[in-house]
């Protein structure tokens, strides 16, 4: 390593150490994370499905124009491919924690519910 790096992962656990020390415990900081992600998912889907529609209506409204059929049309499987990524991982998750009987009610019910 050089001394670049070394500097820079210096300055990085300079400026991480305070949000360590705030922490308290290591339960503390997971319900700080999952805290986060409750409140990320709900968004990622939210602009999954607007990608979805956006490329729709791209699709609709390109009058025979090659070029923006194929836009729209890609804008529509980037966006069921993202819906179907997080609905997955979710499904996932959620058979993982039944089967092994782990977490239990601290994982919400379904995508977006806190």
């Amino acid at each position: 390593m050089n001394r670049k790096s070394i500097y820079k992962i210096a300055i990085t656990t300079a400026y991480a150490l305070p949000f360590l020390a705030f922490a308290q415990n290591v339960q503390s900081a997971l319900q700080t994370v999952q805290t986060i992600l409750n409140a990320i998912i709900p968004i990622l889907m939210i602009l999954a499905t607007i990608v979805f529609l956006w490329g729709v209506i791209k699709y609709i409204t390109a009058g025979g124009d090659e070029e923006a059929l194929k836009t729209g049309r890609s804008y529509m499987i980037f966006g069921l491919i993202g819906l179907f990524v997080m609905v997955a991982v979710w499904g996932i998750v959620t058979l993982l924690v039944n089967t092994f009987g782990v977490g239990g009610r601290t994982i919400p019910l379904g995508p977006g519910t806190i």
